[in-house]
């Protein structure tokens, strides 16, 4: 995913430009110094210029042979290069050095007898919902999602006995109480896959059915019963909102992120694919205008282009957490189904909009 750095020595300092940047400071034995700045050459010149030595200030004059350095034009650009570098000559403490915090999930243990819900910070096994900026939202969207449904809320491994003692929740009607074989095996997989269908479709299959029998009760002047699937339809569309703008099933997890570019004139297209960030592509907007290529084609010639890579990244998932829900976040993002899918009107609206901040 890096491209190649740029390099330079300890003496040629003012070659150096002054902006944002991640950067490696290389010694003759031993591994290197990795950081990021906001300002590359003051921040290499406190560090490296023997005259600006400043005590209690790391000062690696005269041991430093050899500064690698990546420019960077957004937060989230840097974050990745920074997060890549940890992993490749930090491998036993690069946890340490990105201090990213594990983004929240919802997960459905499909491969439990009887499934439920519960949150986790790790997708493994069974269908993962997320991320969530917090756990604590994750708790709330749980809760919310939970009285759409009588799936079980229990932790208990489950032994079904006519004696088992229940609890509140098969007293409310809020659950069809396996625990007491209220229900088969079947009847309760049956539950849990519309739980599993409202989670892959971002709610659209619950969504839609009440809004059908909405419309069906209404047409037969049934209006008690259609205010009560209206009231139906607006929970639904509470819940669905809560899920936020970036949790879908981890490996249906898509969308662009529009961020500025190191290079004049151009932004960067960072692109998320099941759940991992793929290489940047850049597009040069002034210069794709002027040869003759609309934007919109141009973005469909990037998206063919595209191949997924791997699997999902929970440290990919943390970085776009963190600056998707930041006060600094410096670009858009978009989500999207699928490749196939990219909303290229609103996408091309996007970019004018971050070319135009780096403009003014």
């Amino acid at each position: 995913m890096l491209p190649e750095p740029a390099i330079t020595s300890p003496a040629d300092l003012d070659s150096v430009p002054d902006r944002p940047a991640v950067f490696l400071l290389w010694a003759s034995t031993g591994n290197p110094y990795l950081a990021r700045t906001a300002l590359l050459r003051r921040r290499l010149r406190r560090l490296l210029n023997e005259r600006e030595r400043v005590s209690r200030v790391l000062s690696l004059a005269g041991v430093v042979e050899r500064v690698e350095y990546w420019l960077s034009g957004s937060h989230l650009e840097s974050a990745l290069v920074h997060l890549e570098l940890a992993q490749r000559h930090f491998p036993g403490d690069w946890e340490r050095m990105v201090r990213l915090r594990p983004p929240a999930f919802l997960k459905l243990t499909l491969d439990n007898p009887f499934p439920r819900t519960m949150i986790t910070t790790r997708a493994g096994r069974g269908l993962a919902f997320g991320p969530f900026a917090t756990r604590a939202a994750a708790e709330n969207y749980q809760n919310e999602l939970l009285d759409l449904f009588q799936i079980r809320r229990c932790e208990e491994n489950l032994a079904p006995s006519p004696d088992h003692p229940g609890c509140i929740y098969g007293e409310m009607n809020r659950c069809i109480r396996p625990c007491q074989e209220a229900v088969t095996r079947e009847e309760y997989a049956s539950e849990a896959a519309r739980v599993a269908a409202f989670l892959r479709t971002g709610g659209a299959s619950l969504f839609e059915t009440a809004v059908v029998a909405r419309e069906r009760a209404s047409a037969e002047m049934q209006f008690e019963e259609a205010e009560r699937w209206h009231d139906r339809v607006t929970r639904i569309g509470q819940v669905r909102t809560l899920a936020g703008e970036l949790a879908r099933e981890i490996e249906q997890l898509a969308g662009v992120a529009i961020v500025r570019s190191s290079e004049p004139e151009s932004i960067e297209l960072l692109f998320l694919l099941g759940g991992r960030f793929l290489e940047p592509r850049r597009l040069s907007v002034k210069q794709d205008l002027a040869a003759g290529q609309s934007m919109d084609h141009r973005l469909r010639e990037i998206a063919r282009s595209i191949q997924p890579e791997g699997k999902p990244s929970p440290e990919h998932l943390a970085v776009l957490t963190r600056w998707h829900g930041s006060s600094w976040r410096d670009g858009e993002w978009i989500s999207f189904e699928s490749l196939e899918k990219i909303p290229y009107r609103k996408l091309v609206n996007a970019i004018g909009r971050v070319a135009g901040e780096r403009a003014a």
